[in-house]
């Protein structure tokens, strides 16, 4: 069986009276894409936040590598190999395409990359996840909202993550630049990384997860092995009370 590279356990959060989380425990095995499925208010977010250290847990442990994760903020993640690519696509619109894709990679006071050769290796970071030609010297700003996802998709990878997780991130994508990501996410599970890739269309589940956990009212309800479980079983298991009015419509 392969080996664990991220594991959450009772993990919660809480905000006063609401509870977003409730007890979750995941394991998430390396060389995979795992798909977290659910409806809006299911906990995917916060599941999101908390690995990103956006926001801390109230309860649970998170461990990577086999470590515990005891500094829930976003540069400590990123320091431990997780990267993350939003739904809200932020970018410095006043700045190249391949200042977006190479920002936060540099020091405070020295250049990680030199000035020679940044716009290759933006471009190549680009190749890796989209058909679609982009000039990595035209200004971001003036990029269309799906190129402006696959420029954060891109900065994502200039940081190397071992750990990587998509929310959403297919959404705005034509199908040409949707396959090339795709590819390029069954090549870093193939090379023995970790996606988390968090999606509302169940024939992206089926196409690309590996394992997939369905999560309901901020509990998991079961993860499972792709193929395991059939498209109504995994509309069953999101919102049962849904399918069942759908049933009774019939």
């Amino acid at each position: 069986m392969t080996a664990s590279v991220l594991e959450v356990a009772g993990l919660s959060k809480r905000y006063g009276e609401t509870v977003a989380l409730d007890g979750a425990a995941i394991n998430f095995q390396a060389g995979s894409i795992h798909a977290v499925l659910g409806e809006n208010g299911s906990g995917k977010s916060t599941l999101v936040k908390i690995l990103s250290g956006i926001v801390a847990p109230s309860g649970g442990s998170v461990r990577l590598g086999g470590v515990a994760v005891t500094d829930f903020r976003p540069v400590a993640m990123q320091a431990l190999g997780i990267g993350t690519v939003f739904q809200e696509v932020l970018i410095a619109p006043d700045r190249s395409v391949a200042d977006n894709v190479l920002l936060g990679i540099d020091g405070l006071f020295t250049r990680r990359v030199p000035r020679a050769g940044r716009a290759a290796l933006a471009a190549s970071l680009l190749a890796r996840v989209t058909r679609t030609p982009m000039e990595v010297s035209a200004n971001a700003g003036a990029l269309a909202l799906a190129q402006r996802q696959l420029v954060v998709l891109a900065r994502a990878l200039a940081k190397q993550p071992r750990v990587l997780i998509l929310d959403e991130v297919t959404a705005a994508l034509d199908y040409g630049d949707r396959d090339a990501v795709f590819a390029f996410m069954r090549a870093f599970a193939a090379g023995g990384g970790l996606i988390l890739f968090i999606t509302h269309r169940i024939d992206e589940v089926t196409a690309l997860a590996d394992r997939v956990t369905v999560l309901r009212s901020g509990r998991v309800v079961r993860t499972f092995a792709r193929g395991e479980v059939d498209v109504p079983g995994l509309l069953a298991l999101m919102a049962p009370a849904t399918l069942d009015a759908l049933a009774d419509a019939a």
